[in-house]
């Protein structure tokens, strides 16, 4: 990698909703991002920029930051317009079904054919990713994808996750440029297959972590760092936490928030967490890559709105990230089962279902 130490990294970022978060911790740091989405976003935010809220330790309300006012660059652009000889880095911020739309699924390969490290934020691992953990087949866990054919051609040495910790939502009556943070916990990034690539991580996670913000006259650290952990483990962390909160928002009468999936049952709760923790382990994680569960049902009780998979949902969508389905079929694949994450899939299956039969049904006149 030919970026010398003292030069700001490039990083294309694709998706504009949570990669606004991640685009500002860059550009706090003084790197640049660009973000790539729909063009009435791309618009906006390069007419505007990016405004993140974010709640900070020992102080009342949010802190506002505006990407015009950092020292780093916060850019946006449509799929057609990148060109990826200007970047150092890519950062995948959309959901997973996103990257079969044509023109997504147009750069995404030439993404790997350019051999950029590549950063995943998405809850549910690239399968280049998968195939680095020992004794994953990502052949077997293609179907839980909404077209595995996209992750074709990608290197795995340079492809990495980062568990997307924090939660963050665009707040419903506002501009398309605004992110507020509901959970401000950090991005668990796990290193690559190549030292290089992970030498640029570490240096961004520094970068980030030196930053300081001027707050009621002091100077203040600002919460969501970047960390980056040996082990490839660490992501799958987030695991645990999306089978037991996540994804059982999802009930047969409607959705509730991640609190009370958590807090309604707390010894059901443990018991689902603690099983996907084991299973982590039983493909090579130790305890300490893990979050304990006290730490995350502590985290829960600040969740007071339902899950994003939830409140997709039963917002009538076709195709959503099935993370419920990957942790069930890698159980499958050691013999173990769960029923109360057979349920789960179920209620998911289920919905998914409906919400494809009426996508299908024609419309009255």
């Amino acid at each position: 990698m030919s970026l010398e130490h003292d030069q700001p990294a490039h990083v294309l970022i694709l998706g504009a909703s949570y990669g606004s978060l991640f685009a500002t911790k860059l550009a706090l740091a003084g790197h640049s991002a660009q973000m790539v989405c729909l063009p009435e976003e791309a618009a906006l935010i390069n007419q505007e920029g990016t405004l993140v809220r974010l709640p900070v330790k020992g102080h009342e309300g949010l802190v506002e930051i505006r990407s015009k006012q950092l020292p780093g660059k916060v850019s946006a652009s449509v799929p057609s317009k990148v060109n990826l000889a200007e970047f150092d880095l890519v950062v995948l911020a959309m959901q997973e079904p996103q990257y079969r739309a044509p023109e997504v699924r147009g750069l995404l390969r030439q993404v790997a054919a350019s051999r950029l490290p590549t950063v995943s934020i998405m809850n549910m691992p690239p399968l280049p990713y998968l195939s680095r953990i020992p004794g994953l087949n990502p052949a077997d866990l293609a179907e839980c994808y909404t077209d595995a054919s996209v992750w074709e051609g990608f290197d795995p040495d340079l492809m990495t996750l980062c568990s997307p910790d924090p939660q963050a939502f665009r707040p419903a009556d506002e501009g398309l440029n605004v992110l507020q943070v509901r959970l401000p916990t950090n991005f668990k990034a796990a290193a690559f297959g190549q030292e290089a690539p992970t030498q640029l991580l570490q240096r961004l996670a520094a970068d980030i972590e030196a930053v300081r913000w001027p707050l009621n006259g002091q100077m203040v650290e600002l919460p969501v760092k970047l960390k980056v952990h040996e082990s490839i483990f660490v992501p799958m962390a987030k695991w645990s936490m999306l089978i037991a909160g996540n994804y059982r928002c999802v009930t047969a009468g409607g959705i509730r928030p991640i609190k009370d999936a958590v807090h309604s049952d707390l010894t059901l709760s443990r018991t689902i967490y603690n099983w996907v923790s084991a299973l982590c382990q039983s493909l090579g994680a130790s305890p300490a890559d893990l979050v304990p569960f006290e730490k995350y049902a502590a985290a829960a009780n600040n969740l007071a709105s339902p899950s994003s998979v939830a409140r997709a949902l039963f917002g009538g969508a076709t195709h959503i990230e099935r993370v419920d389905l990957l942790v069930q079929a890698i159980a499958k694949s050691k013999g173990l089962q769960l029923p109360e994450l057979d349920a789960v899939v179920a209620l998911v299956n289920g919905k998914l279902e409906s919400n494809r039969t009426a996508h299908q049904r024609p419309q009255a006149a």
